[in-house]
């Protein structure tokens, strides 16, 4: 996740780091020489080439600019919404760091593993997400019996969220909490599962392909065919403004491409590893323990 100052007008016109350019950059030289190739003919052998209003063109390019903004904000959505649940992961996190010390101040053993297994919840959720070893996340914050039990489980987040209940639930039944306190912390568990379930949700249904595999059919068509309206009144200038069209509506459609999953490695997807250290953070300083430093951004990029 891109964490950059904010730019001044010189710098953002030229930032490369973070844009979408290294992505569009191959097909606006496609469509730079296609326009190219259109130019140097209906200039070098007038009347070669037909005749072609631009009226076409704008109808064209206004009903595709009005979808890929539609498409645009349903995957912000999308990524705006995995932040949410990371936000609401976080609060669930600090709440049980909060309280689970002052419900039970006496059992420091059973304290211990419960916070524990909530910083062992979100590693191995953020690596679920990221397609990463769930085993190596999760198994440091767990009980080595546990531990070794988690490669023939096929839902590890959840695994660490039921000893957690199993630790709440003991200490209820031998009277170290009361009913209304085993409520209050179960609450927050719930929430946890629930930020589970909206990522998997997230990560396993993206936008309907038909959907997206027509916007960009018809970027593509535009883009290739628009020099074709555009050389008449333009001439030679016909390349330039051609990549200027081709990166408006290339970088729009590439940009929804990211924002469409948000949890993977790319420069504008959430920033997982941050957010798994801020709850980490707040685990080891309930228990007593030094606590990690917070990860820094990296070239003015968090992951």
């Amino acid at each position: 996740m891109i964490v950059q100052k904010q730019l001044n007008i010189p710098a953002m016109l030229f930032a490369f780091r973070g844009t979408v350019v290294p992505l569009i950059l191959p097909h606006i030289l496609l469509v730079a020489t296609v326009a190219l190739a259109i130019t140097a003919v209906a200039e070098l052998r007038p009347g070669l080439l037909p005749e072609i209003s631009l009226a076409p063109f704008s109808l064209l390019g206004l009903v595709l600019s009005i979808f890929l903004g539609f498409r645009n904000n349903v995957c912000y959505d999308r990524w705006w919404e995995g932040r949410k649940q990371w936000g609401q992961a976080i609060g669930h996190a600090r709440a049980l760091a909060r309280e689970i010390p002052a419900f039970l101040p006496d059992e420091s053993t059973r304290r211990s593993r419960a916070l524990r297994r909530v910083a062992g919840f979100a590693a191995c959720l953020a690596a679920q997400l990221r397609e990463r070893d769930e085993v190596a996340a999760l198994a440091p914050w767990l009980p080595e019996p546990e531990a070794a039990a988690l490669p023939g489980l096929r839902n590890r987040p959840a695994a660490a969220l039921a000893g957690l209940t199993r630790d709440l639930a003991a200490a209820r039944r031998e009277g170290a909490i009361g009913e209304i306190m085993l409520q209050m912390l179960e609450a927050h568990v719930e929430g946890l599962s629930a930020v589970q379930s909206a990522c998997e949700r997230i990560n396993s249904t993206p936008t309907p392909f038909s959907y997206s595999l027509l916007l960009h059919r018809t970027s593509w068509i535009f883009c290739l065919l628009v020099p074709f309206g555009l050389v008449g009144a333009l001439g030679w200038l016909t390349p330039f403004f051609s990549m200027l069209l081709a990166y408006a509506f290339f970088g729009l459609d590439a940009l929804g491409d990211e924002l469409e999953l948000p949890f993977g490695l790319a420069a504008n997807h959430l920033a997982l590893d941050s957010f798994v250290r801020a709850i980490e953070i707040e685990i080891m300083q309930a228990i007593g323990e030094a606590p990690p430093e917070p990860l820094p951004p990296a070239n003015g990029r968090l992951t």
